[in-house]
């Protein structure tokens, strides 16, 4: 049984609009509490370079659902990244209370 050529592309974009979808509500979260101190730099920074690396990749092979899911998603890790940077620096106290309350 052979597949029709559409049904990848499908199943792909499918795939990317699950996955790079689950970082938007991450987004809006961060961004409506104006805090991100819960949020591992570390993480999101290797997923940013390894989202990086998938989109050369699918700019290497020509594959629509692999650039643009993943153009999408290092977009909105990075824009994670940029609120954290932005917030733990204009919040410093929150992080000294949460230290001291443990």
């Amino acid at each position: 049984m052979s597949l029709p050529p559409w049904l990848p592309v499908l199943i792909g974009f499918a795939a990317a609009i699950c996955t790079t979808g689950a970082f938007v509500p991450q987004v809006i979260r961060v961004w409506r509490m104006k805090r991100a101190d819960e949020i591992s730099a570390a993480t999101f920074l290797l997923f940013s370079v390894g989202t990086l690396v998938w989109l050369l990749y699918g700019l290497f092979i020509g594959s629509l659902p692999v650039i643009l899911a993943n153009a999408v998603t290092m977009a909105l890790a990075v824009t994670i990244l940029f609120l954290k940077v932005r917030f733990d620096r204009a919040n410093p106290l929150d992080r000294g209370h949460e230290l001291a309350s443990r």
